[in-house]
């Protein structure tokens, strides 16, 4: 359905570490989370990325506190409830030989390890060297290719994440949606969405 030259990944269900970046964006984060409740993926964070993606929701947005992060991290486990992961030494062990951009990555690393996830899914691709993810099995890739490949593989289900997504979330609709997901560096998943709903690319 795209043109874009995608990293093959596996056709089983994926187990999906997120990236805080991901899980700040509200229309990331309910793809991602739909998606699991799906059964297209298993969705993964650690305290450490959770801690991080409510730290820039209360320092960024106005109407965020402290109390709704609480609100947010507890929903989000309680609906998965697996999906809380914490690496122990022996993981970060396997990374010390390898040098980051950003030495705060080695805990999402460390998670997919941890899991032994395929993919880290982040919007932040240059904070996880290629050579360092093929050395250790991983796929570092952007929300917007998981979506699309996700689209191509198994397009009722995410025609059903995207339904949720506007469904549960007050006020939403197929377009508003369309365009947070653009907004939110996921063009791609928009324009193909739209064009399955007949909005457009």
């Amino acid at each position: 359905m795209n043109n874009h030259r995608e990293p093959r990944l596996p056709s089983r269900i994926r187990i999906v570490v997120a990236d805080a970046n991901v899980l700040y964006s509200r229309c990331l984060r309910d793809y991602l989370l739909y998606a699991g409740e799906h059964g297209l993926i298993a969705p993964h964070w650690s305290g450490h990325i959770l801690a991080d993606m409510a730290d820039h929701l209360i320092k960024n947005r106005s109407n965020f506190d402290q109390d709704a992060a609480q609100r947010l991290t507890a929903a989000m486990t309680n609906a998965f409830p697996d999906a809380l992961v914490t690496p122990l030494p022996e993981h970060f062990d396997r990374l010390q030989n390898y040098v980051l951009p950003d030495d705060d990555d080695r805990d999402v690393i460390a998670s997919a390890l941890a899991v032994e996830a395929s993919i880290i899914c982040t919007n932040n691709l240059k904070h996880f060297p290629k050579n360092v993810m093929n050395d250790l099995g991983i796929v570092a890739i952007t929300p917007d290719t998981l979506f699309v490949q996700l689209i191509n593989d198994d397009l009722a289900q995410m025609i059903e994440v995207h339904n949720d997504s506007v469904r549960y979330f007050h006020g939403a609709t197929d377009a508003s949606t369309l365009s947070a997901l653009r907004r939110a560096r996921a063009s791609r998943t928009a324009d193909l969405m739209g064009q399955v709903l007949g909005l457009g690319g």
